[in-house]
């Protein structure tokens, strides 16, 4: 049995478990693969796939080139990028794990407080022998504006209320009692990008949800207004923010996921000004990868023993 473990950018998969005691050979890629015809080339007489989530998407055509593939996990239980009905069509079994529920929301607030008080600045002006060069905004007494309230959202929700932040949240199909259950206060779209001192988003891609934030609710925010987007790149008209940050009609953003990743060297986002930008850390923890890896070994095994576990495709 074959195994290839791909997109293991920090050469860091082999320590998360013991893939030794798997009766296979296991391969690591630890660079990005990119269109079908490489990927195919690259993943040849392999019979098992482990990818790290949305970064590898498997297509109909890609799953037509692979025709020794049997089993494809993928960490997490839901991937936008796998064809799964075209995975069974070829007769390939889909497999998740599961994942830690913190990580992401910490990277959050990581973001938001790096551009409230200007963190990457003054860090990178003390390494050049500077002191205070700017003043940072408090967060308590603010709005914290949650765009999607579900089990991310929550618990960014719970943090800024820890903050002494007034927490109001919408989604399309925000459950009212339930959010005020939580603290949070339902409102309407307009009046979330409109009173929200901070924006997060935290929203399932889809057909519907891409392009959620454009060029409207942009011009809804106020002038001093962070907005961050740790959930999927795509669900931000790109286009419209890159305009709304050079006019400065919106204070800042904090990013950590992209309409193409890794992101291009020459992408503009990386030259705009009151950005933050992390390379999709969100779920990057040794907690998570403990999760991840070690559970896409338990695939592995269990398929091998003829009882998969997991399956999303089934």
């Amino acid at each position: 049995m074959r195994i290839a473990v791909l997109d293991d950018y920090q050469r860091a998969a082999r320590r998360f478990t013991d893939w030794d005691a798997l009766d296979g050979d296991v391969v690591f890629f630890h660079e990005p693969l990119s269109g079908v015809a490489a990927v195919s080339a690259a993943l040849a007489g392999f019979d098992v796939v482990v990818a790290m989530r949305e970064r590898t998407p498997f297509t109909a055509e890609l799953f037509e080139r692979l025709p020794a593939l049997r089993l494809l996990v993928t960490t997490g239980m839901a991937n936008a990028s796998v064809d799964l009905a075209a995975a069974r069509r070829q007769g390939v079994t889909v497999c998740g794990t599961e994942s830690v529920p913190h990580a992401t929301a910490e990277l959050t607030w990581g973001l938001i407080l790096s551009l409230a008080r200007h963190i990457p600045a003054e860090a990178a002006g003390m390494r050049e022998g500077g002191w205070q060069r700017t003043i940072g905004r408090d967060l308590h007494g603010r709005t914290l504006g949650v765009v999607g309230l579900g089990r991310l959202g929550s618990r960014v929700a719970a943090i800024g209320a820890a903050f002494g932040m007034r927490v109001v949240a919408w989604s399309s199909n925000l459950d009212a009692d339930r959010a005020r259950a939580a603290g949070v206060e339902p409102v309407d779209r307009r009046t979330l990008f409109s009173q929200a001192d901070v924006v997060t988003v935290h929203y399932k891609l889809s057909e519907r949800s891409t392009g959620l934030i454009g060029a409207r609710e942009l011009s809804w925010m106020k002038p001093t207004a962070l907005l961050v987007n740790t959930s999927r790149g795509p669900l931000i008209d790109t286009a419209a923010l890159v305009e709304a940050l050079r006019a400065e009609r919106i204070a800042g953003a904090g990013l950590d996921v992209y309409d193409l990743e890794p992101l291009p060297a020459d992408d503009v986002l990386r030259t705009l000004p009151r950005t933050v930008l992390t390379p999709h850390l969100g779920y990057v923890t040794e907690a998570t990868y403990e999760v991840f890896y070690g559970q896409a070994a338990e695939d592995i095994a269990a398929f091998h023993a003829g009882t998969p576990l997991r399956v999303l495709n089934g």
